[in-house]
C-alpha cells in the first residue's frame, strides 16, 4: 500500500523529528501491515502549528470567492481520485468495497462541494442596527479525527474550516493514516496555498494531546469517544480555547404502534449493521410496544442473519475484544441472545458475527453504553410516555429515529427526544444539516451552514 514516510507540513512532505518511530497500519481483514508511517511527536506538531499560524494572515485575508474556489478544485480533485480512496478505506478499515466506494468515498466529496458553495454565497459582514457585524475566521484549527469514517470526519472539519478562513493540523486517528495522506495530496494538488493544512500522523496521547493543548491553536475539533473529549476539553479549558466535540451516541429507534413494523425493523437493522456497527449515530436501541415485541424480535433476527457474510470486520484487536466483552455483558445480566454472540465467526480478521438482543432493559451495560460494533438491543415499552423515557434514559443524545403510520405522530414524538437528529420514518442523511448532540454527546455542530458557524468569531463596528 502507497504511503509517504513524512509529515505533509507547509506545502510539503517532510521527514518527522524522530523518523524510527512509526506506526504500522494493519488490514484487519486479514491482519496483516500493509503500510508504516511516521509516528508525530510534539516537535513535529509545534512545527506544523507554526506554520498554519505564518499562513493564517494570508489565508483569513483571501477573498471568499478565492476560498471557495479552491474547495471546489478540492472537491474535483477528491471526486477523481474517488476509486483509490475506496481502495484505501477498504484496506485499513476493512470496509466492504461497495460500501467504501459510495459512503466512504461518496459522502465527504459531497460535504466538499456543500463548503464551496458556502464559502461563495454566505455572507461574511452583515448590518445590525447602527453596527456592523463580522464574522471572522477563529484562527488556527486543532482537528483531531476518527477512524470510522477516515475522509467524512476529515472533510467535515477541514472544509469549513478553509471556506471560514482559518487554518488547520490535522491529526487522524493512527489505525486509519492512509486515507489521511491521500487527502494531503488531494489539498497539494487542490492549490490551497502552503501551510494552510498541515497533516501529521501520529498517536492520541502524544500527537494528540501535543496539538490540543498547543497555545498556538484556537480551537480543537474532536471526534471520538466521550471519555477522550472530556480530557481534550480540561486541555482546552486550562488555556480557555474554543472547542467542538463530537462524541458518543445510544441513539433509540422508536417504532410506534401504528408504524410499518416490517420496515421499521428492517431499515433499523441495517442502520445498526452500516459500517460494521462502527457509527456513533447508529440506531443501536430499538423500542417495540409490547404486543408486538416478539413479532419484531423474530423480524429483527432474520434481517441481521442476512449480514453475516456482507459486514467487513472490526477496525482493530482492541475494538474486536471490547465488543466481544460487552455481548457477554449482555449475557451475564440477563439479555436474551436471539442470533449471534461473541464468538469469532472467521479464522483470521477482527470480525465478529451480527447480534441481536431482546429482553433488553434500559438499566443493563448493553442499553446505556456505546457498543461500537454489530450489536443491537431490542426493548419493550407500555406506552408513549415509557417509550419516551426509555429514549431520554441515558447520558447520550446524538442521533435517534421515530417510525409512524401518521408523519404528524412521528413528529410529535421526536419534539419531545432529547437528541440532535431524528429521522422520520426513514428520512435520508442531509449533508447540509446540522450533526451533533445533546448532553454528553458533545458540544457544537457539524456540517452545513452551523458547522462553518463553530470556525469563525464575530466583531461588531459601531456607528
Amino acid at each position: 500500500m502507497k504511503a509517504h514516510d513524512g509529515l505533509y507540513i507547509d506545502g510539503g512532505w517532510r521527514p518527522a523529528a524522530r523518523p524510527d518511530d512509526v506506526i504500522e497500519v494493519v488490514n484487519p481483514a486479514d491482519e496483516q501491515v500493509i503500510a508504516r508511517v511516521p509516528a508525530a511527536g510534539a516537535q513535529d506538531v509545534d512545527a506544523a502549528v507554526r506554520a498554519a499560524r505564518a499562513a493564517l494572515p494570508g489565508w483569513a485575508a483571501t477573498p471568499p470567492a478565492e476560498r471557495a474556489a479552491r474547495l471546489t478544485a478540492l472537491r474535483d480533485t477528491l471526486a477523481a481520485r474517488r476509486q483509490e480512496i475506496a481502495e484505501t478505506v477498504t484496506a485499513e478499515l476493512g470496509s466492504p468495497p461497495a460500501f467504501s466506494e459510495a459512503v466512504h468515498a461518496g459522502l465527504p466529496i459531497a460535504v466538499a462541494g456543500t463548503y464551496a458553495e458556502l464559502a461563495a454565497s454566505r455572507p461574511f459582514e452583515e448590518q445590525v442596527g447602527n453596527s456592523t457585524v463580522l464574522h471572522e475566521p477563529v484562527g488556527v484549527v486543532g482537528a483531531i479525527t476518527p477512524w470510522n469514517y477516515p475522509l467524512h470526519q476529515i472533510v467535515a472539519k477541514v472544509a469549513p474550516a478553509l471556506a471560514a478562513g482559518c487554518t488547520i493540523v490535522l491529526k487522524p486517528a493512527e489505525d486509519t493514516p492512509l486515507t489521511a495522506q491521500l487527502f494531503a495530496e488531494a489539498v497539494h494538488e487542490a492549490g490551497v496555498p502552503a501551510g494552510v493544512f498541515n497533516l501529521v500522523t501520529g498517536l492520541g496521547p502524544v500527537a494528540g494531546q501535543a496539538l490540543a493543548e498547543h497555545p498556538d491553536v484556537d480551537l480543537v475539533s474532536f471526534t471520538g469517544s466521550t471519555a477522550v473529549g472530556r480530557r481534550i476539553g480540561a486541555l482546552a479549558g486550562g488555556a480557555v480555547k474554543r472547542v467542538a466535540l463530537e462524541l458518543g451516541g445510544k441513539s433509540a429507534n422508536v417504532v410506534l404502534p401504528s408504524a410499518d413494523l416490517a420496515k421499521a425493523v428492517n431499515v433499523g437493522v441495517a442502520n445498526v449493521m452500516s459500517n460494521s456497527g462502527q457509527t456513533c449515530s447508529a440506531w443501536t436501541r430499538m423500542l417495540v410496544h409490547r404486543d408486538r415485541y416478539e413479532e419484531a424480535v423474530e423480524l429483527a433476527a432474520a434481517a441481521a442473519a442476512k449480514y453475516g457474510d456482507r459486514i467487513g470486520p472490526l477496525v482493530n484487536a482492541t475494538q474486536r475484544a471490547r465488543v466481544r466483552g460487552y455481548i457477554e455483558k449482555g449475557v451475564a445480566e440477563g439479555a436474551r441472545l436471539v442470533t449471534g454472540g461473541p464468538e469469532a465467526p472467521r479464522e483470521k480478521g477482527y470480525f465478529v458475527s451480527p447480534t441481536v438482543f431482546a429482553d433488553v432493559t434500559p438499566e443493563m451495560t448493553i442499553a446505556q453504553e456505546e457498543i461500537f460494533g454489530p450489536v443491537l438491543s431490542v426493548l419493550a415499552y407500555e406506552d408513549e410516555d415509557d417509550a419516551l423515557r426509555i429514549a431520554n434514559g441515558t447520558v447520550y443524545g446524538l442521533a435517534g429515529a421515530v417510525w409512524a403510520g401518521d408523519e404528524d405522530e412521528a413528529v410529535a414524538f421526536a419534539r419531545r427526544m432529547d437528541t440532535g437528529q431524528v429521522d422520520i420514518n426513514g428520512g435520508r442523511f442531509n449533508p447540509r444539516a446540522p450533526f451533533g448532540g445533546y448532553k454528553q454527546s458533545g458540544v457544537g455542530r457539524e456540517l452545513g451552514g452551523h458547522g462553518l458557524d463553530e470556525y469563525l468569531q464575530t466583531k461588531s463596528f459601531q456607528f
